[in-house]
């Protein structure tokens, strides 16, 4: 568990980096439970593999490993972990390299996470020089890198670390007061670390047509993106096919907003 002491991770300023987010660079995908974080960093990651741009999808979750869900295992090259990576005593290129997975079909497309059975007692623990040797590695590895962040950053180090280390955040919320408050106290944690609220997209997810986006707004500000529910892509999600192309109406408003989301964060 993180401690909330002076000079730990929730205290302290990170480091400005000299990548311009607007030309690739870290993203962080955040959120309250629920709310989409996986899917959304997994349509950003397709849409960029799809126009021939190189991106690393590290997915965080190590209470339920993310990695068996997203795609048929077919799809992937080899077998290999993010834990592999924390439990070292120091993170390398040439080792973040070792252990990236890279989809059959999609050249540009590689992943960084769990696998299937395993969970955060099957490694070594790690600190946050680890996690940041990691963001640090994947910096020089890949002109775009997306983070899938776990929602509960209190426990998670790397979630947490990429939150304050990336050149941009996406934080997702669904539109109903349990994801509110949900937010509302995780972000005191941020707070504190005098995290740049300016690298910050508030994004309103899953919204269904009786949804009332005026009362959320109220509630978090001005939201930047609002991503449409899609029972294709709810599909998708149940059937661990998030790689699949989204054709059908109900989708399109979606596809959409990634597009506009890659634009404004990505510049492409």
């Amino acid at each position: 568990m993180i401690s909330f002491k002076k000079d730990t991770i929730f205290n302290r300023e990170s480091p400005k980096h000299e990548s311009d987010p607007m030309h690739g660079g870290v993203l962080a995908v955040w959120g309250s439970p629920g709310s989409g974080k996986t899917t959304v960093a997994v349509k950003l990651a397709k849409y960029l593999a799809d126009k021939k741009k190189n991106v690393v999808l590290v997915l965080c979750d190590m209470t339920a490993p993310m990695l068996p869900c997203i795609c048929p295992p077919t799809d992937l090259e080899i077998e290999k972990s993010l834990g592999s990576i924390l439990s070292a005593t120091h993170v390398t290129e040439a080792l973040v390299k070792y252990n990236m997975v890279t989809h059959k079909k999609m050249d540009h497309l590689t992943f960084i996470g769990m696998l299937k059975g395993e969970n955060e007692y099957t490694y070594a623990s790690y600190s946050k020089v680890q996690a940041q040797e990691l963001v640090e590695a994947l910096r020089k590895i890949a002109p775009f890198v997306i983070i899938d962040c776990g929602s509960y950053i209190a426990n998670d180090i790397l979630s947490a670390v990429a939150l304050l280390e990336c050149d941009s955040a996406l934080r997702l919320a669904i539109c109903d007061l349990k994801s509110i408050s949900y937010l509302s106290s995780q972000l005191q944690l941020l707070q504190n670390s005098n995290w740049d609220t300016d690298k910050q997209y508030k994004v309103a997810s899953n919204i269904k047509p009786n949804h009332s986006i005026e009362h959320m707004t109220g509630a978090v500000g001005s939201v930047s993106f609002k991503l449409p529910y899609s029972e294709e892509l709810e599909e998708q999600y149940l059937s661990g096919n998030l790689l699949a192309d989204m054709s059908m109406k109900n989708s399109r408003l979606f596809r959409k907003e990634i597009e506009k989301i890659a634009r404004e964060v990505f510049g492409c």
